[in-house]
């Protein structure tokens, strides 16, 4: 197969246009299972169980980094488009299940009622400027790869510890998070420019949806707190 970076700029240009329209997609899917999710008190039954259970949170935690690898797995290794679907799917319902709580606690307990509407915005404007860089410069940043398994093992490491021993990580780890998710960002849409293959779009969105979940998730951390203080 060829890479996007060797491929035809009509096919390249097809590539870039289904990544993005399938990250649109995904956002759509789990903006309707967060409303699933609250307007069926399931959202309200995992934040309990979450500030009832002192393990709650890495229960959830373990069952989503199972789900993400089993995701990624169908999408790596299936030709047919529908298993890999299939895995996109499974994802975006994990990370709305892992979202719920916070949602909720924005929702229902924030000082601020339009903490959500600012996360989403600066989310938006911070993708936008992140993939305008990306695209204008046209540099390779997969260097990037490395630094990012290593702080996701010291980000992970850090929030188990928090849990097992009871401290909470405050404004400057969602801070050091929240760059964290910009340089995800960044290397992923480094890697639809140079590394993909045509017929990998879905795994592309994957891997940009988890990005921008995660800015998003940790930018309405950082204003909650904020509107804490």
């Amino acid at each position: 197969m060829v890479s996007v970076a060797q491929a035809r700029p009509s096919d390249r240009q097809e590539f870039i246009k289904k990544t993005y329209t399938h990250l649109a997609g995904a956002v759509a899917a789990f903006i309707l299972v967060e409303f699933i999710l609250f307007q069926t008190g399931i959202a309200e039954g995992i934040t309990n169980f979450i500030y009832q259970n002192r393990f709650g949170w890495l229960m959830i935690l373990g069952g989503f980094s199972l789900l993400g690898w089993m995701s990624r797995s169908l999408i790596a290794k299936a030709d047919d488009v529908n298993t890999q679907y299939a895995g996109l799917g499974m994802y975006v319902v994990g990370e709305a299940l892992i979202f719920a709580p916070i949602l909720y606690i924005a929702a229902y307990y924030a000082n601020d009622p339009n903490l959500i509407p600012m996360a989403a915005i600066l989310t938006g404007m911070m993708f936008a400027g992140i993939t305008a860089i990306a695209f204008t410069t046209k540099q390779d940043f997969s260097f990037l790869g490395n630094f990012l398994r290593i702080g996701s093992f010291i980000a992970l490491g850090l929030i188990i510890c928090s849990v097992l021993f009871g401290f909470t990580l405050g404004l400057i780890f969602s801070a050091v998070m929240i760059v964290f998710a910009t340089a995800a960002i960044l290397y992923t849409t480094s890697n639809i420019i140079h590394k993909y293959q045509t017929h990998q779009y879905v795994a592309a969105s994957l891997e940009l949806f988890a990005s921008v979940a995660l800015l998003f998730y940790y930018i309405l951390m950082t204003l909650l707190r904020s509107s804490r203080n």
